[in-house]
C-alpha cells in the first residue's frame, strides 16, 4: 500500500506538470492566432510573506496622521482682489483668502528676428539663438513631450493628437524626433549613473522581463538599489549578456587575477587557464580583438564541456568589471535566475518561499506539510528582518542553526522534501544578510522598478531602432533614479533642456555617490 501511495503521488505530480505544460502550449497557440491567452498571475503573489512580517507602523490606533497644509507647499503666482457690495452700516474686516490651482496650457510661438551682418571678407555673421533653443520646437515643448511619453506613458499617436488639439502644428515624425534625436547626453548620463552605482553600492538587486525590439523578442534587465535604477534591453538573458551589462558601457576584455579565479570557479580546464595567464596580452579593446586572441590560442577549436570559449569570455568580462573598479564588495541579490549568479551573490527570500507556496498538493497530508513549512519560513523570515535592525553574534549563530533545522526536515511529501533540500544547498546565499545586515532580503525594489518597462511594453509595443531602444531605457532609468533621489523628473528635464527659470539639478551620478546605499 505504501508503494502504491508513493506511485500515485508521483503520477499526480507528473500529471500536474504535464497539465501546466499543456496550458502553456495552448496559450502560445492562442497568442500566435492573435489572442491574449491566460492572464499572467504570479503564483506567489498572494503569499504576503513580506507584508505579514513587517513591523507595525508605530502610531496609535484611532489617530490619523494629518496631511499638513497644502497652501504652505504652493508658490502664489498672482494675487487678485475681489470686491463685495458694501452693506449699509457694515464694517470692513479685511480679506478672506481662497487659493485656486490652475494650469496654463496654450501655444506660444516666437519669431526670432536675427540680425545678419556681412564681414569685409564676405562671411555672414548672424545673431545666436537663446540658450535652450534647438530646432523649431522650444525647450518647454520638448520637456512636455518627454515627460508625457516616459512618465505619463502616453503613446506617440495620442501625443500628436493632444498637441494638435492644443494648437501645436506637429507631425508624428516630428514627435519621434523630439523623443530620440540629440539625446545622447541622456544615454551617457544613464551610463554614468550605473558606473557610479556599481562603484559605490554595497548591494544591488537585479531582475529582467520580456521586451520587443525590431520585431524580435528580447529581454530588459534592471540593475539598481535604493539610490539608482538602470535598464538595458538586449536579445539575450544569458550570464554572458549580464556580465557585458555590468561593464557599464566599457567594451574591453581583461585577463587578471579576478578573471582567472572566475574561470577556475566555472571549471575551465587548468591548462587553458595557465595558457591564458602566460600570454603577454592581458587587455583587449573589443570583442573582435578578444575573439582573435582565442583563435590564435586555438581555444575556439575545442569541443568540450563546459564550452571553453564561453567560460573564458565570461572570465574576461568579469576581469573587465573588476579592472574598472566596479562591484568591489557589492552583493548582487536576485531571484535565483542562473544568469545573475556572479560575484558575491544573495537570494530573494520571497521567491524562495514562493516555490513552496506554488507546490501542487493532492492530499490533506501534503497540504498540511506545505502549510506547516510555510509557517516556519515566515517566522524565520520575520526574525531575519529583526536581525537586520539589531544584529548580534549570538543571534547570527542561532539563525544559522535554525535554518538547518527548517530545511533539513523530512515531511513525507516528496516534492516538498526535494525542494527544501535544494534550498538548503543555497544556505550561504540565503543568509548573506547575517554578514551584511544592510543587504535586503528580497528583490521587491527591482520588481517595482521594472513595472514601468512592462507598462511601456504593453502600451507602446516594440522599439524599431537602436537609438529608440536606448532612449527608452535611459529615460526610464533616469526617471526612476530621480524618484529615488526625491527629485522631480519635470525639474530634471527642465534643467537638462535649459528651460528658462528651471531649478538646477546636479548630475545624478553625483547624488548617487554622496550617500552610501542602505536597505
Amino acid at each position: 500500500m505504501e508503494g502504491l501511495t508513493a506511485l500515485v503521488l508521483r503520477l499526480l505530480e507528473e500529471n500536474a506538470v504535464l497539465r501546466e505544460q499543456n496550458a502553456a502550449l495552448r496559450d502560445e497557440v492562442a497568442r500566435l492566432k492573435g489572442g491574449s491567452g491566460r492572464p499572467s498571475l504570479k503564483p506567489g503573489a498572494s503569499s504576503g510573506m513580506d507584508k505579514a512580517t513587517a513591523p507595525s507602523a508605530g502610531h496609535k490606533p484611532g489617530k490619523r496622521r494629518r496631511r499638513g497644509s497644502t497652501k504652505a507647499k504652493l508658490v502664489i503666482h498672482e494675487e487678485r482682489t475681489l470686491e463685495a457690495a458694501e452693506p449699509r452700516g457694515g464694517r470692513f474686516k479685511g480679506y478672506a483668502g481662497f487659493v485656486v490651482q490652475d494650469l496654463l496650457i496654450r501655444p506660444h510661438v516666437t519669431n526670432f528676428r536675427r540680425e545678419c551682418w556681412q564681414t569685409a571678407d564676405g562671411r555672414t555673421v548672424m545673431a545666436p539663438l537663446p540658450e535652450g533653443i534647438d530646432g523649431h520646437f522650444g525647450p518647454e515643448l520638448r520637456r512636455f513631450v518627454l515627460a508625457q511619453y516616459h512618465q505619463g506613458q502616453v503613446t506617440v499617436p495620442r501625443l500628436v493628437t493632444l498637441l494638435s488639439a492644443i494648437g501645436i502644428a506637429i507631425s508624428k515624425r516630428q514627435v519621434v524626433r523630439l523623443l530620440i534625436d540629440g539625446k545622447g547626453r541622456f544615454v551617457e548620463e544613464a551610463h554614468e549613473v550605473l558606473r557610479t552605482g556599481l562603484e559605490a553600492a554595497g548591494w544591488v538587486t537585479v531582475d529582467d522581463t520580456g521586451a520587443r525590439h525590431e520585431a524580435r523578442n528580447g529581454f530588459c534587465t534592471q540593475i539598481g538599489n535604493d539610490r539608482f535604477a538602470w535598464f538595458a534591453t538586449t536579445g539575450s538573458k544569458s550570464r554572458l549578456n549580464f556580465l557585458e551589462l555590468l561593464r557599464a558601457g566599457h567594451g574591453d576584455y581583461v585577463i587578471n587575477a579576478e578573471a582567472l579565479a572566475y574561470m577556475r570557479s566555472r571549471s575551465l580546464a587548468g591548462p587553458l587557464i595557465a595558457m591564458l595567464a602566460e600570454q603577454d596580452d592581458k587587455q583587449f579593446a573589443d570583442r573582435a580583438a578578444w575573439q582573435a586572441h582565442l583563435e590564435r590560442l586555438a581555444i575556439t577549436t575545442l569541443k568540450v564541456t563546459p564550452d571553453p570559449v564561453r567560460i573564458a569570455t565570461e572570465g574576461a568580462l568579469w576581469g573587465s568589471v573588476k579592472a574598472h573598479g566596479l562591484l568591489r564588495d557589492t552583493v548582487i541579490v536576485s531571484d535565483d535566475a542562473g544568469q545573475f549568479n556572479v560575484g558575491r551573490h544573495g537570494l530573494c527570500w520571497v521567491h524562495a518561499e514562493r516555490l513552496v507556496h506554488k507546490l501542487d498538493t493532492f492530499t490533506d497530508k501534503t497540504r498540511a506539510a506545505q502549510q506547516r513549512t510555510r509557517r516556519l519560513i515566515w517566522r524565520f523570515y520575520g526574525d531575519l528582518k529583526a536581525y537586520r535592525r539589531d544584529p548580534t553574534p549570538q543571534r547570527r549563530a542561532a539563525l544559522r542553526a535554525r535554518l538547518d533545522r527548517i530545511f533539513r526536515r523530512r515531511t513525507g511529501f516528496a516534492a516538498l522534501d526535494g525542494l527544501l533540500k535544494r534550498l538548503h544547498a543555497n544556505k550561504d546565499e540565503l543568509l548573506v544578510v547575517l554578514d551584511r545586515p544592510e543587504v535586503p532580503l528580497h528583490t521587491n525594489g527591482s520588481e517595482n522598478d521594472i513595472r514601468c518597462q512592462v507598462t511601456k511594453r504593453r502600451i507602446s509595443g516594440a522599439t524599431r531602432s537602436d537609438i529608440g531602444r536606448d532612449c527608452r531605457d535611459a529615460f526610464l532609468g533616469l526617471m526612476k533614479t530621480c524618484a529615488k533621489q526625491r527629485i522631480s523628473f519635470w525639474d530634471y528635464l527642465g534643467d537638462r533642456l535649459r528651460v528658462p527659470d528651471a531649478p538646477d539639478v546636479p548630475p545624478l551620478q553625483n547624488l548617487v555617490r554622496q550617500i552610501p546605499s542602505t536597505a
